[in-house]
């Protein structure tokens, strides 16, 4: 089988704690190269350490939003300047599991932080997105795109859930859409899926999260990402293979990575 790139994936997560070596070598045997995610500094430097164990791991750098705990951005800027990271990220915004305006205003702080990294050594960003819950206030898209506005910076909105509007700005900021299992359980992002270009969208799993069907309700791997491309081909109405090859490219282009 072709290569297939698994854009987000924490392979270094306690949830493969007694079995990390099979997930990983399944998923490299089935030809799918991954991207692991920091979302924090142990699991930053963890992802690093993964790459230098597999051919086939890229790993990147960054804290999730909702880890407001002890945090120095200088911590992290030998890390981010290690050429065995690709990306800035996760980083971003989630208004959803904090709903309160200081901690917002907290994650907005950290956020920018992060980008004048990611611009300062040239790498692309994993953004992590969430509005809040619906009814209230926080508007987590429109307020890490506007920060975003004033920097140069290519990434991808990884796990995108927001709207026809907000992919557009995204697409407009040179932004990929990252898509995973959550699409082959809800019908709910279909339109925004056909509207967008293949050659910006990346495949990804968030796995241990999130499986896709036929896998939902266990713990999710790289390896399940075709089921993820297969929704996609659906979607559009065309070959397994199209969506396989693009979204490998677009992986490669993203991240600067010669997978070959």
């Amino acid at each position: 089988m072709s290569t297939i790139f698994d854009s987000h994936c924490h392979p270094q997560f306690p949830q493969y704690d007694k079995d990390r070596d099979e997930i990983i070598k399944r998923a490299l045997s089935q030809g799918v190269f991954m991207i692991c995610v920091g979302t924090d500094l142990k699991t930053s430097r963890q992802g690093v350490e993964l790459t230098k164990q597999y051919k086939g791991i890229w790993a990147t750098a960054g804290a999730h939003p909702n880890e407001i705990g002890n945090f120095n951005i200088e911590d992290y800027k030998n890390l981010i300047a290690d050429n065995k990271v690709v990306a800035v990220g996760e980083v971003g915004l989630d208004y959803y599991r904090t709903p309160e305006p200081e901690r917002q205003k907290i994650q907005k702080e950290r956020f920018i932080q992060f980008m004048d990294l990611a611009e300062k050594y040239k790498k692309p960003v994993v953004l992590h997105c969430r509005d809040a819950q619906k009814g209230s206030e926080g508007l987590a898209h429109h307020d890490a795109i506007e920060i975003l506005k004033n920097y140069k910076l290519s990434g991808v909105s990884h796990s995108f859930t927001g709207t026809s509007e907000e992919a557009k700005e995204y697409l407009n900021l040179d932004f990929y859409l990252g898509f995973n299992g959550i699409i082959t359980f809800t019908d709910q992002y279909n339109e925004v899926i056909k509207k967008t270009p293949l050659d910006k969208i990346l495949l990804e799993t968030d796995a241990p999260y999130l499986a896709p069907v036929p896998y939902r309700g266990k713990r999710n791997e790289p390896a399940y990402v075709i089921e993820v491309a297969k929704r996609i081909a659906k979607l559009k109405n065309i070959s397994l293979e199209e969506v396989v090859n693009q979204t490998t490219k677009n992986a490669e282009k993203l991240f600067g990575i010669d997978s070959h």
